[in-house]
Formats: C-alpha cells, structure tokens, sequence
C-alpha cells in the first residue's frame, strides 16, 4: 500500500496568523497527508488536538533553526517529502532549502530561487486565510493530491473542550464579559488598541455586567493602564484561555491574537477595527462583529450598543 504523502508545514508566528492557519492544516489532514508542523514552541500546545505526524520547534534563528529542522528529517529518515511555507519572509524559506525539503510558497521577498514550486499571490485581494489557503491549494494541485476548492467559512481549534465558567471565577448567573484591551506591535507604525477600553468597563459596570481581562504576562501592565477597572484574572496558559473565551458572554478585543482564538473556538466576539483591514486580517467567524474600518475606530456608543445585543441574544 502506498504510503500518504509527508509535508512539512511552515506556519506563521504570531498566535493570530497561526489560528488563520488553522483551514489549510485542517484540509492537509483530510486530504490524508501527514503533516509535521513547523512552529513556534508554544504552537504545540495549540495545535496538541490534531493528528499531526510530528513538530519541530522554530525558535526564530534561522541557522538554528535550518540545522534542528535537517536534523529532525535526517533522524526520522523523510527521504521523500515536500514542504510548505506558509509565510512570505526569506527566512522560512532558507531554513526548508537548507535542511534539504523541496518546497512550495509565495514567489516574495526575493525567494524565489530558494523554492521549488514558486507560486504567483493572486491579483485578487484575499483574506489572510483564503490567501493561505490558496497557496496550498496549488501546491497540492501541483503535487496531484489536491486539497477541497475553498476553505470553511469558520475556525475550529480541535481539543477545547467546554469548562464549567466557575472554575475561571466566573459566576454563570451574570453577563460575563472578557476585554482585551491590548495588542503586541504596530500596523504600519499605529497602534492597533482601541482608546476606550476603560470608559467602555466602568459603563458596563454600571449596568450590572461583569468585566474580566486575562492578559499574558508580558501584557499585564499595558492591561492596567488601559483599563483599571476590569477584574484581572490570574494569565492562564493557550487552551485554558480558549476555554474561558468560550465561557463568556462576549469577547471584545482588538484586530490581535485574541480575536482570530476567540474565532477558532467560536465565541461571540466584537472586534475593534481602528488600523488595520478587517477584510484582510478580521476574525473568520460567523459570530463576530467588526466595529470600526481602517483610519476610524467606533464610537464608546456604538461599542456598548453590539455588546447589549450580543449578550442577550440566545
């Protein structure tokens, strides 16, 4: 019997951009390739609900990184293999052609003799996730086992299972609402953090909602500058804190990380659009609302106004 075809898969390195991933690692997996993920360390613990072949840690050295890769094929004997580089930089590239794995992506930054399959962006402007999903949609044509025609119009993270809402400290009987009033980096040198977080916690407050944040550590005081006032949870790890994105009523965030997790576990969301394109890079879900548009965040109003529809809708 012939054996599935091995890929190694490049994702991206932000939490967000590897939530958007999700479509096309999920299709690789249908379509019976064995997939080994190349990631960041903490993509492991992410991705631990899928039937991947194998993970090689990228630390983001990419020398390192090229010899841990060629070291990790040589030691499972992957002979015959392809791989897949899901981000555009000339790094992701160099480390797949140094560690020897013939390799499909985006013709950019100047890669394009460090790829084997170079692919053509499409002139059309896509979502991050179609975009990405497009890419292995070639290369998987290319490589006579192609992938479905298009991406499901939703995230699903594998391996969140739902938590009782008490073991957060949430009490059931109320409207909970999660803010993440914070956002790691710049777009184009702007600030991607909507400046109300605090005004909006103190009004929901007085109408009797209940105001969580549960920032990372390294966002905790950035929290507690942005919004005082909200009840900080202790930080949890990854899939603990999709578990208690799932327990809440909403979640309001910024175009970051948190939105596109809160996607994948397909908790009701209001994303706050002020810098970036919410037709580029906006939660792929059904059950988020994008307030605001590039160069305009939403009103205070506008904000409370979804977040009172939201959570009493059924």
């Amino acid at each position: 019997m012939m054996e599935s075809p091995l890929v190694y898969l490049r994702l991206p390195n932000w939490l967000g951009d590897v939530c958007m991933s999700l479509p096309t690692l999920e299709a690789l997996l249908a379509r019976n390739y064995r997939v080994i993920v190349c990631a960041r360390p903490w993509a492991k613990t992410l991705l631990s609900g899928y039937a991947l072949t194998g993970f090689v840690p990228m630390q983001g050295n990419w020398h390192q990184d090229a010899r841990t890769l060629r070291q990790y094929r040589k030691n499972h004997q992957h002979k015959t293999c392809f791989g897949l580089s899901l981000p555009d930089s000339l790094s992701s590239a160099l480390i797949f052609r140094w560690a020897g794995i013939p390799t499909a992506g985006y013709r950019d930054d100047g890669r394009r003799f460090l790829l084997r399959w170079s692919i053509k962006k499409p002139t059309t402007s896509l979502h991050a996730v179609e975009s990405w999903y497009y890419l292995a949609k070639q290369a998987t044509t290319i490589w006579q086992q192609p992938i479905a025609p298009t991406p499901m119009r939703s995230l699903h993270l594998a391996g969140v299972p739902e938590a009782d809402p008490t073991l957060f400290g949430l009490d059931p009987k109320q409207k909970n609402i999660l803010i993440a009033p914070t956002a790691v980096g710049l777009h184009k040198g702007q600030v991607k953090i909507w400046p109300h977080y605090e005004a909006l916690t103190q009004a929901l407050q007085a109408q009797n909602y209940q105001v969580y944040m549960c920032p990372p550590p390294n966002e905790v005081e950035q929290a507690l500058q942005n919004a005082p006032s909200a009840t900080r949870l202790d930080p949890l790890p990854l899939l603990a804190f999709a578990q208690l994105c799932k327990s809440v009523d909403v979640v309001i965030c910024n175009d970051s990380g948190v939105s596109h997790l809160a996607a994948a576990v397909n908790a009701p969301q209001i994303t706050l659009i002020g810098v970036t394109d919410a037709a580029r890079t906006g939660p792929w879900s059904d059950r988020a609302i994008c307030l605001g548009q590039m160069g305009k965040w939403p009103s205070l109003e506008n904000v409370l106004q979804h977040t009172h529809l939201i959570s009493t809708t059924p």
